[in-house]
Order: C-alpha cells, then sequence, then structure tokens
C-alpha cells in the first residue's frame, strides 16, 4: 500500500465514527415552562353600534346617520381623537314578518328595513370610559358590543413573562434530571408562545339609564409558554 492509498484509508476510519455519532444524538430532555406578569391596562377598546329601521332602506339609512353622527361628535367633545374613531361596519338588512296560513305554509310580510352602524372606539384616558359608554347610549347606541382593555405597549410586561417562562422551564428540568440521577446538559433549543388576555363581554342592556356607567378595569395578565430542549450529560 503506498502512502496515498494509506492517508485515504486513515482518513475514511477516522470519519466513519464521526458519521455515526451524528446520526445518534445525544440524549436529551424538553420541558415547558410556564411564565405570568400583570400590569394595569392604560386603554380601552369599545365597539358599540346603532340601529334604526324605518319603511324603506332610504330612511333607516337616513336615522342611522344622524344618530351616528351625534355619537362620533360627542366623543370627540370627550376629547376622543379623530384617529381613536373607525367605522367597523355597516349593514342593512330587511325584517320580515311571518304569518302562519291554513295550508301549515308561512307568509313573509315586509316589516322594515335595519341599517346598524358599528363604530371601534379608543379611549385612553380610563376614566373616561363610563363617561364614552353612557354618552353614546344616551345619543343613540342601542346594540350590544363588545369592551377589552389592553396595554398600549406591553413590551416591557411581556418580557417579564418571558424571563419567568425560562426560568420554570430549567427549574423543571433540574427536578427532572435529579430525579433522574442524570446531568443536565447544555440548551439546545427554545421555542415560545405568548397568550394575551381575551376581551370582556359588553352589553348595553345592563347599563343605568341615569348615571355614568361604573367600569372596572383590573389587571392585563400575560403568559408566556416556552418548550425547551436540554442536552442530558
Amino acid at each position: 500500500m503506498n502512502r496515498r492509498i494509506f492517508a485515504l484509508a486513515l482518513a475514511g476510519s477516522i470519519a466513519f465514527p464521526a458519521l455515526a455519532a451524528a446520526d445518534n444524538p445525544p440524549p436529551r430532555i424538553v420541558v415547558m415552562g410556564e411564565g405570568q406578569a400583570t400590569v394595569a391596562p392604560d386603554m380601552a377598546l369599545l365597539s358599540l353600534s346603532v340601529m334604526r329601521e324605518a319603511l324603506s332602506a332610504r330612511e333607516a339609512l337616513s336615522a342611522n346617520n344622524e344618530a351616528m353622527a351625534a355619537v362620533i361628535a360627542a366623543m370627540k367633545s370627550l376629547g376622543i381623537e379623530s384617529r381613536d374613531l373607525q367605522t367597523a361596519g355597516i349593514q342593512i338588512a330587511p325584517r320580515y314578518n311571518y304569518v302562519n296560513k291554513p295550508d301549515g305554509t308561512q307568509e313573509a310580510t315586509l316589516a322594515a328595513y335595519q341599517v346598524t352602524n358599528t363604530i371601534s372606539i379608543r379611549v385612553r384616558d380610563l376614566a373616561k370610559t363610563g363617561e364614552v359608554i353612557d354618552r353614546a347610549v344616551s345619543l343613540g347606541v342601542n346594540q350590544g358590543g363588545g369592551i377589552s382593555f389592553v396595554n398600549d405597549k406591553p413590551e416591557a410586561t411581556v418580557t417579564e413573562a418571558r424571563r419567568r417562562a425560562v426560568q420554570n422551564a430549567m427549574e423543571k428540568a433540574k427536578t427532572l434530571t435529579e430525579a433522574a440521577g442524570v446531568q443536565l446538559g447544555r440548551i439546545l433549543e427554545i421555542s415560545e408562545m405568548s397568550m394575551n388576555p381575551p376581551p370582556m363581554p359588553f352589553m348595553h342592556k345592563a347599563l343605568p339609564e341615569d348615571a355614568a356607567v361604573p367600569v372596572e378595569a383590573g389587571e392585563n395578565s400575560y403568559m408566556v409558554q416556552v418548550n425547551v430542549t436540554f442536552e442530558l450529560r
């Protein structure tokens, strides 16, 4: 065997164990960690609707336009900026009355046209939330909507939740490996899933007619889940 062939054979004998090691990765453990952090909200999101009906779609739309214009003007008088007011949808639909006939069928008669206009409102001064709802209902809002309390910039709170989630995962991994009699190695992979607080329901029928609406903003809880993969030694 000449020197060239011997060198190639030696290189092959070194490479094959390396490939075999790559095909058999070291043992590992995957742990899920959870972290939660809370913060007081600093903004309310409202979804309010005005519904008007009349014998013609034109009349219903005109009545709706008048009522919604009064609501928008009132919102601006309360300090809500134009950038925080957005039309979320307009719906025009006929409403029918149904009469049972002797033959068991029903006869539909057009009763009116309904026009519903929905507006989304961002209330940056939480102290005004109850007054905003009360004024809107007084001026024509007559359909249930939604309310949620959010944070304009929740990044710092989410970052704290991430730290707690990773710490929780590491504590779990340490407990498991100690119980199993093995050593915890380096972190191989981390993946994350964040969860935001859900909106809270709001129905106009529950509002008092003669007083501002009592509103409690509470706290927003931000939760982060992480999956951490550790090498075992």
